[in-house]
């Protein structure tokens, strides 16, 4: 029997790192280069199949896509945050400040949701030329935090549903097989 599992998924980083983009990437299969700033939140459904030999679900994804800047956030982050299930943390790798900003946004979801499972991205990998930290700075923050991490691309769709894929699966595994 396959079971059913919904999830609430949150979204954090900085203005402009491409959560969106993100979410579109993995939702729609599509990449849009025109900035349009979030203004609030929008909630984005998709639904995984999980399975295969060791698992048997499939899992209603609710992802929540907010404004990344400041004074907006403090003022929303209770309602944004409250029941959510699991984070995917966003960087843009073009901006080293963004992955040091993380912690911040790590801070601000476990007072509101608790020690939910969390995966940390470093977006926009496809602007090699211009990236400010790589791999190796990714993987020890989410070390520090005991996360998994994957550089993306929204614009190539690199490591995107991966990504994804490995917190949906993350998830299943927490509420047992």
């Amino acid at each position: 029997m396959t079971r059913e599992i919904k999830v609430k998924i949150c979204l954090m980083g900085e203005g402009e790192v491409g959560k969106t983009s993100l979410i579109k990437r993995f939702v729609l299969e599509m990449f849009d280069d025109k900035y349009l700033a979030t203004l609030g939140t929008k909630v984005t459904k998709k639904v995984l199949d999980m399975r295969s030999s060791d698992l048997n679900a499939n899992i209603t994804m609710m992802i929540w896509d907010i404004m990344g800047q400041k004074g907006f956030r403090l003022l929303l982050k209770e309602a944004y945050f409250y029941g959510a299930n699991a984070g995917l943390l966003i960087s843009d790798c073009t901006r080293r400040k963004t992955l040091d900003d993380l912690e911040e946004w790590i801070g601000s979801i476990r007072e509101i949701a608790g020690n939910i499972p969390m995966v940390v991205l470093a977006n926009k990998s496809d602007l090699v030329k211009h990236a400010e930290f790589g791999e190796a700075e990714l993987k020890e923050f989410a070390k520090a935090h005991d996360m998994a991490c994957f550089m993306t691309s929204a614009k190539t769709g690199d490591n995107v549903d991966e990504a994804f894929e490995k917190l949906a699966r993350i998830l299943v595994e927490k509420t047992g097989r």
